[in-house]
């Protein structure tokens, strides 16, 4: 893997794509810096070198149009408090001003570009864009994973203009590295447990994700539809009828690949969907009419326990239940408590997809665990077993 450790980048102007598209409020204040922070690193070493750096991101979908709503001017005291250091901004991504104002820079400053989704031609990957873009610096670093499975200018057109000066930044090895641990590397046994509401948004992941791994935990609401598959009675519980037969097929190929698939054994169900719900635990497989399942029950918290601590490399993509109600939160919870268990144990744990990264976060998780994925769609897509097109182009 190329990454930043491979060059010195003393006199040199380090062009860093970054993902700085940070959640804001109505006031257009920063309410999570995880982006911003996560590339400190990378920014560090470059200027350790000896050498400047050129920020570029963008911010929000702006759909090619000027909107000071989306301007990075209004992230850019985050941007300079998370870095240490003052960081300059110029209203423009490419031209004159974006030239001068590279051209000045010098060892050890960091200039930040105007939002380059400010341009229609940023997602439609024009090789003109990408060009003048890639006259701003002296070497390219692609740190952003969480756009690295799109095909735009900055994040995977720009780099056939550097050939040899090319790299993943600090945060991009960590999170294929990552990704790397659960389908290759990882110490065995490997669980998977993928949860939320969709088997159809998971069926590329367990297919590639079979042959590495030794369990899989399906929960959450796309566990009804196996369930129904089986010939259980899911009350009026979220399922996908036209995707049984697929749920008896995954089941099947994880014969063949010898997974051993642990279901939800027990459910807590409401007669609502509400928080204010009156709600009970019941075998998974009778659930009455008109009722619901929220959450797993205490039961098969037990036994998805018992597998994680007995695991050496764990994925965790998916609540098991509907935790944006405390009520139904529980299963979700301790889940998190046995992953956080197995990790102090000396497990590997890998976090991804923006439910479950809300979840970590919310509930105080985040460093119980081993990794938390700044990438939703690109992990997704990672596990998928597809590259992605701002991978390709580094290592190509």
């Amino acid at each position: 893997m190329k990454t930043i450790r491979d060059f010195n980048f003393k006199n040199k102007k380090a062009l860093v794509r970054v993902d700085f598209n940070v959640p804001q409020d109505e006031n257009l204040k920063v309410t999570d810096n995880t982006r911003i922070v996560s590339v400190k690193p990378t920014v560090e070493k470059i200027l350790a070198d000896g050498g400047s750096v050129i920020l570029m991101t963008h911010l929000g979908r702006p759909k090619g149009q000027v909107n000071e709503k989306y301007s990075l001017r209004n992230i850019l005291p985050d941007v300079s408090a998370v870095l240490g250091r003052e960081v300059k901004f110029v209203e423009e991504s490419v031209g004159e001003k974006a030239e001068q104002a590279a051209a000045a820079l010098q060892p050890g400053e960091i200039l930040l570009l105007e939002n380059l989704r400010f341009h229609k031609e940023e997602e439609e990957g024009d090789v003109g864009f990408a060009e003048k873009l890639s006259k701003l610096g002296d070497a390219y670093v692609n740190d952003a994973f969480g756009t690295a499975h799109r095909a735009h200018a900055s994040t995977a057109v720009i780099a056939q203009f550097f050939p040899s000066t090319k790299f993943f930044g600090l945060l991009m090895e960590k999170e294929l590295i990552a990704i790397d641990k659960v389908l290759n590397s990882g110490e065995k046994p490997v669980t998977a447990i993928l949860g939320g509401s969709k088997v159809s948004t998971k069926i590329t992941i367990i297919e590639n994700i079979l042959p590495a791994v030794d369990n899989l935990i399906i929960g959450g609401g796309m566990a009804f539809t196996f369930i129904k598959a089986l010939g259980g009675k899911i009350g009026k519980s979220i399922v996908e009828e036209d995707k049984k037969g697929l749920a008896i097929e995954i089941l099947e190929k994880a014969k063949q690949h010898k997974v051993e698939v642990y279901l939800p054994t027990d459910v807590v169900i409401a007669d609502d969907f509400s928080n204010e719900a009156e709600k009970k635990v019941v075998d998974i497989m009778e659930i009455p009419e008109n009722w619901q399942g929220l959450d797993a029950g205490p039961r098969s918290r037990e036994i998805f326990n018992d597998v994680i601590l007995d695991s050496r490399t764990i994925l965790w993509n998916g609540p098991v239940g509907v935790f944006e109600m405390p009520n139904f939160a529980a299963g979700t919870i301790a889940l998190g408590d046995s992953i956080a268990e197995a990790t102090k144990l000396g497990a590997f744990s890998l976090v991804g997809g923006g439910d479950s990264v809300a979840f970590v976060k919310q509930f105080g998780f985040t460093d119980k665990v081993s990794y938390v994925s700044t990438g939703g769609g690109a992990m997704l897509e990672s596990l998928e077993g597809l590259e992605l097109p701002g991978v390709a182009a580094i290592n190509n």
